[in-house]
């Protein structure tokens, strides 16, 4: 059971990213036009990068666990083979964060009648193009969508392991 939890925490874990990633998506949508921010200057495009969190555990530890398990229901299942391929591979949990897009700039655009608009004219606009934005809204919603039916159908297989 305490792989389909696992299987579920995984998942879980996937949500919150895509929450995250959507959210911020959102964000950018709503400031595609924002001249000025708090720090001065138009909005910055924002992003959610993804990264594996602090607490890893080695990979060998992982497959030590799992020879343990499996020798207590039957010796002869790992009969002590059970070894990691790479002693270097981690198995680590994921964290999104939201951060300024470094490359992100700004656009100018010519509007003299703007409040915000330079000496010459020219306004400093955003760097967002909602084409792209939309793109990594689809993108993040497949993907909420697939960590959804994993939970799902993890739970139904813990489900059909209770009705044996």
């Amino acid at each position: 059971m305490s792989g389909l939890f696992s299987a579920i925490e995984i998942s879980a874990t996937g949500l919150t990213v895509q929450r995250k990633k959507m959210n911020t998506v959102a964000q950018n949508i709503a400031n595609a036009e924002t001249t000025r921010t708090e720090k001065g200057g138009p909005y910055q495009r924002k992003r959610v990068t993804v990264k594996a969190a602090e607490e890893n555990i080695p990979f060998r530890n992982l497959m030590d666990s799992a020879a343990t398990k499996l020798s207590l229901t039957n010796e002869r299942h790992i009969g002590g083979r059970l070894k990691s391929r790479t002693e270097e591979g981690e198995v680590s949990k994921v964290e999104g964060n939201e951060i300024e897009d470094p490359a992100s700039s700004y656009r100018l655009v010519y509007d003299p009648g703007h409040p915000d608009a330079d000496t010459e004219g020219f306004v400093k606009l955003p760097d967002v193009e909602i084409i792209n934005e939309m793109v990594d809204m689809m993108a993040a919603s497949r993907a909420y969508e697939a960590n959804t039916t994993a939970i799902l159908s993890a739970k139904e297989m813990a489900n059909d392991a209770l009705k044996i």
